[in-house]
């Protein structure tokens, strides 16, 4: 049997036991009656947050295959399928927004938007390149330079607003306490790992000892790692929030992106990211209103046991656009394209990696079903 499917019968067991009043005769209450999503974090939970401008003309607006047709599936980003597995209405980006350089992208900026207020606010914060409390993120066009082509794919120009700053932005535009009902989902980390990698790179290759420039990285790491949980600490829970999901990041180091770099570039990419890992889940305030989620496991696990999952390939990337957020049914490789008659591309629901480093909606999915599955084990469900 595939864990996925195992995954699937838990959670939805779950469902049924809360309808029908959990484990205890004459309770016909859900065990959480939630009646809203609150998401931070980064382009792992963005649900449109550059859909507009360039981004927008292209199809995209999301970090993996974009639209349902290519896939199949009916959601593209794990925070949706959660949404939907919780009967909650589907998450919103709380900001669009992007700095294009026109003359490369040939696309005039869009200008920052709130979408945050009013009868049916959009929560989720979320920001492709987003890091825990620093600027500028990985797509930001500041860390554009027209004499180095390895930098162009930040003309697209993503807002990248710090973590720190999403949480503050609900806090002031929608309220100054979570409700009790919420569900809050905090996902990030991952878009320092990469600064720190390109540091480390630009460092060793300036002449700095690679031990002293590792250290730094790693120190760094921990540093955003206590960041992040003092956030979640004093911003999340001491404002009011009872069911709060930190997801850790997964690893990294079993990207596309981190195999072409080599054994070594492996190496430093799953050191930091479980640094990271590992600070994070000691400096979390534990306790019954908090629950961390172990996704660096369970991605090791999909790649060392992938038939158990459904997945058919963990190495390669189905996207042939520049990045996954531009990603469509017609980008993608030949061996998971639709045909001419327009068809889901079904095969690219056996894929795990959209792009060199986000997941296929399938791989969203997976993600989705271990959120609720902990969530079941919780108590939540």
């Amino acid at each position: 049997m595939k864990k996925f499917h195992v995954l699937t019968t838990a959670l939805a067991a779950a469902a049924f036991l809360a309808g029908c009043g959990g484990n205890e005769a004459g309770d016909q209450s859900p065990r959480v009656a939630f009646t809203q999503m609150v998401n931070f974090g980064d382009s792992l939970s963005d649900v449109g947050s550059y859909d507009v401008g360039a981004v927008a003309l292209s199809g995209g607006g999301h970090f993996s295959i974009n639209g349902v047709g290519a896939t199949g599936l009916l959601y593209i980003n794990w925070t949706e399928f959660l949404a939907a597995t919780l009967q909650l209405t589907q998450p919103c980006a709380a900001e669009t927004g992007l700095d294009t350089i026109e003359a490369v992208v040939g696309v005039p900026p869009v200008p920052p938007t709130f979408h945050d207020t009013g009868a049916t606010p959009c929560l989720s914060y979320a920001q492709g390149g987003s890091r825990v409390t620093l600027q500028p993120g990985p797509g930001n066009a500041a860390l554009f330079d027209p004499t180095d082509p390895s930098t162009f794919g930040n003309a697209i120009g993503a807002l990248t607003i710090p973590v720190h700053d999403q949480i503050q932005n609900y806090l002031t535009n929608v309220s100054p306490t979570f409700s009790p009902t919420a569900l809050v989902t905090v996902l990030a980390g991952a878009n320092d790992m990469f600064i720190q990698v390109a540091t480390f790179q630009a460092e060793v290759a300036a002449g700095e000892d690679p031990t002293t420039a590792g250290g730094a990285a790693v120190l760094a790491m921990t540093t955003a790692a206590d960041e992040l949980a003092a956030d979640v600490n004093t911003m999340i829970l001491a404002n009011g929030a009872t069911h709060v999901v930190v997801v850790n990041i997964p690893d990294a180091s079993l990207t596309p992106s981190a195999i072409s770099s080599g054994a070594s570039g492996q190496a430093l990419v799953k050191q930091l990211v479980q640094a990271f890992n590992t600070e994070l889940a000691t400096k979390l305030q534990a306790g019954p209103s908090l629950l961390l989620v172990d996704a660096f496991s369970a991605s090791e696990d999909q790649v060392t046991n992938m038939a158990q999952y459904g997945l058919t390939n963990v190495t390669t990337q189905v996207c042939t656009s520049s990045s996954s957020l531009l990603c469509t049914k017609n980008t993608l490789i030949a061996a998971v394209a639709p045909a001419a008659s327009a068809a889901p591309a079904t095969a690219a629901n056996t894929y795990e990696y959209a792009d060199s480093v986000h997941p296929t909606p399938y791989g969203y999915r997976l993600l989705a079903e271990l959120v609720g599955e902990q969530m079941a084990i919780k108590g939540w469900l």
